[in-house]
């Protein structure tokens, strides 16, 4: 019973990684989610707004172009790369200082967690308050000679 069901799932996982990974073909619909329009719109290529992109169908007719020759996605990424520079592509590659693209959102989130921690423990560090001099104990000494000097003056401690 149980390898019917670990062959069941291991089937309809492989099914699923099938499905999620298509033919293999690069497409432009793919290849424009991953590149930047570059007219000045800020948006990837299957989302430029403007409605006549002249950039948007020179782009595409490029990729369509490398399709056609037979690369690959990472190939054709790599080519729009060096036509137009590294600013085409929607995430920068993970070297050199494009790295820090990269590591500075984990760093600032660390940081942020940190300061936040810091700030919790003060707002919850109980405030030492100062003795009050009537909790410290007196001299018995002290005590008595401050009685016996009231007592003379003749100000008012009555037995």
């Amino acid at each position: 019973m149980r390898s019917k069901l670990a062959t069941c799932i291991l089937v309809v996982g492989l099914f699923a990684a099938a499905m999620a990974r298509g033919d293999g073909k690069p497409s432009v619909e793919s290849i424009g989610d991953q590149v930047m329009c570059l007219c000045g719109c800020v948006a990837t290529l299957n989302h430029c707004p403007h409605i006549d992109c002249s950039t948007r169908e020179e782009m595409k007719a490029a990729i369509q172009k490398e399709i056609a020759a037979g690369k690959d996605e990472t190939a054709i990424l790599q080519d729009l790369a060096i036509r137009y520079g590294v600013q085409v592509l929607a995430s920068p590659p993970a070297k050199g200082f494009d790295l820090t693209v990269w590591i500075l959102p984990g760093i600032g989130l660390l940081a942020g967690l940190a300061l936040v921690v810091v700030i919790v423990r003060r707002w919850r560090k109980p405030v030492a308050v100062p003795a009050t001099p009537s909790e410290r104990p007196i001299d018995p000494k002290l005590r008595a000679a401050v009685e016996e000097e009231i007592r003379n003056s003749g100000l008012g401690i009555r037995d």
